[in-house]
C-alpha cells in the first residue's frame, strides 16, 4: 500500500488512513467509526503541520492544535469510553511529536492579540448558531411547507378521483354496504411535506355489530397488539348469509385479504380508466402488481405534467367497530389473510394538534420538519411519520418549552433522542409502549441511520442540504 500510494504522488500514511477510515464501521461499530473518523483527521493534520518550515506564529499552532483536540471532546457522548481514550493518547503523543519537532518560538511581538482571541471565537461560534437558526427558518419555509394552491389542486382531484369511485361501486354492487367514501392522511391534516404526492381513500365498511366483534392483537395467536381479527358472532342464532360480510368469511373471521381482492377487483379491473381520465383532465391508472390498491395520476398541473410528478391514491378498506379503526393493509400484515391492521395514524395526529393548541407549540413544525429532512437524505428515508411523531410525544412527556424560540432547540434535542432509540434498537409506540416501531429495520439500517445522524450532532447543517 506504501509503494502503490508513492507511485500515485499520495503520502504511503495517507492510505493507510484511508483505508482503516473505509472499513471502521464494520469493524467498530457507528460509534467507533465516528470518533475514530474524527481523531484521525486531528492526527493527520498534526503528522502534516510536524512536516512543514517552521515559520507558522506559535500562537496560530497552538490555536490549531486545541481545536483539533476539541473534536473528540465534540464528539457524541454515547461514544465507547475504550476507543475514545485509545484515541486520546495517539493525538497526546502526535501534539507531542509535533511540538518537539518545530524549534523553540519566539515571544510573540503582538500580546494583546491573545486576549482578543477568546471574545473573537465566542463571537464566530454565537454567529454559528445564529446561522443554524436562520437557516432551519429557511428551509422550512422554502422546503417544508406546500403552497395553498398546491395543496387545493391536489385535495380537489382526489375529492373527484373518490367521488367517480364510489359512483361506480353503488351501481357495480347495489347491495354492497359501505359508508361514504372520505379522504384521509397527511394531505388532510397538513402535515405533508416537500411535494403533494399521496393522499389515502378510505372506504368504510359498514358491519352490523350485534354479529361482528373486533378481537384485540395482544388476545389473538399472534401477539401483536397492531394485528386484530373480526370474528363472527352468533352463528347458531343467525346463521351465514344474514350479513352481507358471511361471503368473505374464512375459518369463522372476516378476512381482510378476501375484502381487498374484491375491491380490487371491481375498482382496479372494471372501472373505465381511459374515460375517467378524459373527464378529470388528468392522467389515472391502476398501480397493478402492488398489495397495495393504488392509483397514479399524473398531470395534476400542467406543469406537474411536464416535469413527471405522480400523485398516488392509496385506497383503505376500513372497519370501524366500537374505539377500534382497523384497515385492509396486506403490505403491512403480509400473508395472514384474516388479520386487519389498527392504525395509530389518527390518535397520534390528534394528540399532536391537541398539545400544540394547549401552548401554542412547534410539535407539529418540528415534525414536518425531521420529515423533510428524512425524505431528502437517503440514509434516512425509512424513518417515516410515525417513527418521528412517536419520538416528538415522547419527547412531549418531559419536556415543556415548545414556543416558537426554541424551535431549533427541540429539533436538535429530537437528533438526540433518535440516536438513543436507534442505538437501543427499539422505539416504544406512544399509545401502545409493547410496540417497537423499529421492528422492521435490519442492523445495517439502523447503523446507516444512526452513522447519520451521529455526524449531524456536531455538524446539523449537513441534514439541510
Amino acid at each position: 500500500m506504501y509503494y502503490s500510494g508513492k507511485r500515485r504522488g499520495e503520502d504511503g500514511i495517507a492510505v493507510v488512513i484511508d483505508f482503516l477510515l473505509s472499513n471502521a464501521r464494520l469493524v467498530l461499530g457507528v460509534g467507533g467509526a465516528a470518533v475514530l473518523g474524527i481523531a484521525t483527521l486531528a492526527v493527520k493534520r498534526l503528522i502534516e503541520r510536524a512536516g512543514r518550515p517552521p515559520d507558522e506564529k506559535p500562537d496560530k499552532k497552538m490555536t490549531d492544535s486545541w481545536e483539533e483536540l476539541s473534536l473528540v471532546s465534540a464528539s457524541p457522548k454515547l461514544l465507547h469510553n475504550g476507543i475514545e481514550g485509545v484515541v486520546m493518547k495517539q493525538i497526546a503523543a502526535a501534539t507531542k511529536k509535533a511540538e518537539l519537532s518545530q524549534p523553540i518560538p519566539l515571544p510573540s511581538p503582538e500580546p494583546q492579540r491573545c486576549d482578543a482571541d477568546p471574545p473573537q471565537r465566542r463571537k464566530r461560534m454565537d454567529l454559528c448558531v445564529m446561522t443554524f437558526v436562520d437557516r432551519l427558518q429557511q428551509f422550512y419555509r422554502t422546503r417544508v411547507c406546500l403552497s395553498a394552491e398546491e395543496v387545493s389542486v391536489a385535495q380537489q382531484r382526489a375529492l373527484d378521483i373518490a367521488t367517480e369511485i364510489q359512483a361506480f361501486l353503488h351501481s357495480k354492487h347495489p347491495s354492497m354496504p359501505l359508508g361514504d367514501m372520505m379522504l384521509a392522511g397527511s394531505l388532510l391534516d397538513n402535515l405533508q411535506v416537500v411535494k403533494a404526492d399521496h393522499a389515502c381513500l378510505i372506504v368504510p365498511l359498514q358491519l352490523e355489530s350485534s354479529l361482528w366483534t373486533p378481537i384485540a392483537g395482544e388476545d389473538t395467536f399472534l401477539g401483536h397488539p397492531q394485528y386484530c381479527m373480526v370474528r363472527r358472532e352468533n352463528l347458531e342464532y343467525f346463521p351465514r348469509g344474514r350479513s352481507y360480510w358471511d361471503r368473505h368469511l374464512l375459518g369463522g373471521y372476516l378476512s381482510s385479504r378476501l375484502v381487498s381482492d374484491q375491491l380490487g377487483k371491481t375498482v382496479m379491473e372494471s372501472m373505465n380508466w381511459p374515460s375517467l381520465t378524459g373527464t378529470l383532465e388528468c392522467e389515472v391508472r391502476p398501480v397493478l402488481g402492488s398489495p397495495e390498491l393504488k392509483l397514479e395520476i399524473q398531470g395534476l398541473t400542467q406543469s406537474s405534467y411536464d416535469s413527471g410528478e405522480h400523485f398516488y391514491i392509496t385506497v383503505l378498506p376500513t372497519v370501524r367497530l366500537g374505539e377500534m379503526t382497523l384497515t385492509a393493509q396486506r403490505e403491512i400484515t403480509g400473508s395472514f389473510d384474516y388479520v386487519w391492521y389498527q392504525s395509530l395514524y389518527t390518535s397520534e395526529t390528534a394528540r399532536l394538534a391537541e398539545l400544540d393548541k394547549a401552548d401554542s407549540g412547534v410539535r407539529r413544525k418540528c415534525l414536518k420538519t425531521l420529515k423533510a429532512v428524512c425524505c431528502n437524505c437517503p440514509s434516512l428515508r425509512k424513518l417515516n411519520g410515525s417513527h418521528l411523531g412517536n419520538v416528538i410525544l415522547h419527547m412531549s412527556e418531559n419536556e415543556t418549552d415548545w414556543t416558537e424560540s426554541a424551535f431549533a432547540d427541540r429539533f436538535l434535542q429530537a437528533i438526540t433522542e433518535l440516536i438513543g432509540y436507534l442505538e437501543t434498537g427499539i422505539l416504544p409506540s406512544y399509545f401502545k409502549p409493547n410496540v417497537n416501531l423499529f421492528q422492521g429495520f435490519t442492523e445495517d439500517d439502523i447503523d446507516e441511520m444512526g452513522f447519520m445522524l451521529y455526524c449531524a450532532v456536531t455538524e446539523p447543517e449537513i441534514l439541510l442540504i
